[in-house]
């Protein structure tokens, strides 16, 4: 169970996405995907205040609500860490110290607990002054309400300028950091980030691991995903050098009898500093292809192969 930076959390190498929950996912499923997430061993949740607001006849806070209820039915709060990532929900926007407070509470109050174990900040805000989001981020710490603080979508810069502050101040420092980062999109995570999360201890959990599900294979065609939930987002990863790195997953996947997305996961779970790729699952029937991953060993001769295939996809891809 690897362990997320200098925290004492030791998570399953495999976070689930609760990106899905009240949006593709209706509540009973998602809660089956749930129970058979830590049935399995699974114990890192991931979630965010802004999920989904963007769906039609949602607001924001229905996948905190969804975790809520089900950690309420299974009683398993205990068994599991939650993360979760405030500034982006509608009524919360940005990160000065009233509203990081407000949304802090907001969360807790959806997921039905008295302590999130990990907060992100989810995206930078330059109109507040750093210092003022380090200070209000602490302040969660110092009153109970989280554990762990940890930051999302920061560029290196400012990541270090936020270690800076809480190290000459004496404040919660972030353990854990969470890129954009997959086998289509390593940069500017490799170049930027993945130094300075190294200097700095920080756990990488990286985020739209599977590529919003191009690295499942199941987009082969501009066909396969058009007028689908993620077409906006498969769209991007969608290259000749793309679809060269799904083809080298699948051969790999066949040597191990394993399916491509566990692969591409495996991949992932072998970089240096990462703690646990995040993935979601809209119903059970997708759910273990992402646990195998935790099981699935790449030779170096396999990872090496990837390695070299996926750094032929443009940066911008």
């Amino acid at each position: 169970m690897p362990r997320i930076g200098t925290s004492d959390l030791h998570v399953f190498p495999l976070a689930l996405g609760g990106n899905v929950f009240g949006w593709t996912a209706d509540e009973s499923t998602s809660h089956q995907v749930l129970d058979a997430y830590t049935a399995a061993g699974g114990d890192f949740i991931d979630t965010a205040d802004v999920y989904s607001a963007w769906a039609d006849g949602n607001s924001g806070g229905e996948s905190e609500t969804v975790i809520g209820s089900w950690l309420a039915k299974s009683g398993k709060r205990d068994d599991v860490v939650i993360a979760t990532k405030g500034s982006q929900h509608p009524e919360f926007q940005g990160l000065s110290a009233d509203t990081v407070a407000k949304a802090a509470r907001a969360s807790l109050q959806r997921l039905g607990t008295d302590r999130i174990d990990l907060y992100y900040a989810h995206f930078d805000d330059q109109d507040t002054p750093l210092e003022e989001t380090v200070r209000a981020f602490d302040q969660l710490v110092q009153d109970g309400l989280v554990r762990y603080t940890a930051i999302s979508n920061y560029s290196k810069e400012r990541a270090a300028e936020w270690i800076r502050i809480a190290d000459e101040h004496g404040l919660a420092k972030p353990v854990a950091i969470q890129p954009h980062y997959n086998l289509v999109t390593r940069q500017p995570y490799e170049s930027d980030i993945a130094p300075l999360a190294h200097e700095a201890g920080l756990g990488v959990v990286p985020y739209f691991a599977l590529a919003a599900g191009f690295l499942t294979g199941k987009y082969r065609t501009k066909e396969d995903f058009a007028g689908k939930d993620r077409e906006g987002q498969v769209s991007g990863y969608f290259t000749d050098a793309g679809l060269a790195v799904v083809d080298a997953l699948a051969t790999i996947a066949r040597d191990h009898d394993a399916e491509i997305a566990s692969v591409a996961l495996a991949w992932l779970q072998a970089q240096p500093d990462v703690v646990a790729p995040i993935a979601s699952a809209r119903n059970t029937e997708q759910l273990p292809a992402l646990l195998a991953s935790a099981d699935l060993e790449l030779t170096q001769d396999e990872l090496a192969t990837l390695t070299d295939v996926s750094g032929k996809v443009p940066a911008t891809a």
